[in-house]
């Protein structure tokens, strides 16, 4: 007769597969911060590499970079309201908070795509010159990023939508939002490093 497993051994496993989740993201995040930190210094040297064509001063719109920072900076701070929610137990706050936070990224990501096209249609594309090629992966794949955290809110939602609140989801609502914070950061470095010098 095969022995059953007590509910405390299984909520132990739970809790030790729980922990490894949590510490293979956070190995994921550091690995995501050193693309980044080599995204920044690739533009750093490259970004007085015009090759006679168009420089920051001429290309960025301040008014629009800080558009799209509120924009995220406003869809971190809905995330964390939708975290506080899980905590509550309040299974309708968190879809709203989450749906909220899905519109202002998807603001962010359109606003992203308009700069990329008018820029390129102007014909300062990413082989215009080594800015440019620089700006474009940097700044593009933030925006990558962003997109791809918009497609797991979307998931979550359906998630908390049919399974509730359970441990599991609220343990990758916590990883999600770890990760959209990430992006948040990502993105004032972004504006401090590329848009405020590039412009003034």
């Amino acid at each position: 007769m095969t022995d059953i497993p007590a509910p405390s051994a299984i909520a132990a496993e739970a809790a030790d597969r729980t922990e490894e989740k949590a510490f293979g993201f956070w190995l994921y995040l550091m690995s995501d911060a050193m693309i980044f930190a080599l995204l920044f210094a690739t533009y750093v040297v490259m970004m007085s590499g015009t090759a006679g064509g168009p420089s920051g001063h001429e290309l960025f719109s301040l008014p629009r970079a800080f558009a799209e920072t509120m924009l995220l900076l406003v869809s971190s701070t809905t995330f964390g309201f939708a975290t506080l929610a899980v905590s509550a137990k309040q299974r309708g706050a968190v879809l709203g908070w989450l749906l909220v936070t899905l519109v202002f990224g998807l603001g962010f990501v359109t606003l992203e795509l308009r700069e990329f096209t008018g820029m390129i249609a102007a014909g300062a594309g990413p082989d215009r010159s080594g800015f440019l090629s620089a700006f474009f992966t940097l700044v593009g794949t933030h925006g990558l990023h962003v997109s791809f955290g918009m497609i797991c809110i979307l998931v979550m939602v359906g998630q908390v939508a049919v399974k509730g609140l359970t441990a599991p989801v609220a343990s990758r609502l916590f990883r999600l939002g770890l990760f959209w914070h990430f992006l948040d950061i990502v993105w004032i470095g972004i504006f401090s490093v590329v848009y405020l010098p590039g412009v003034l």
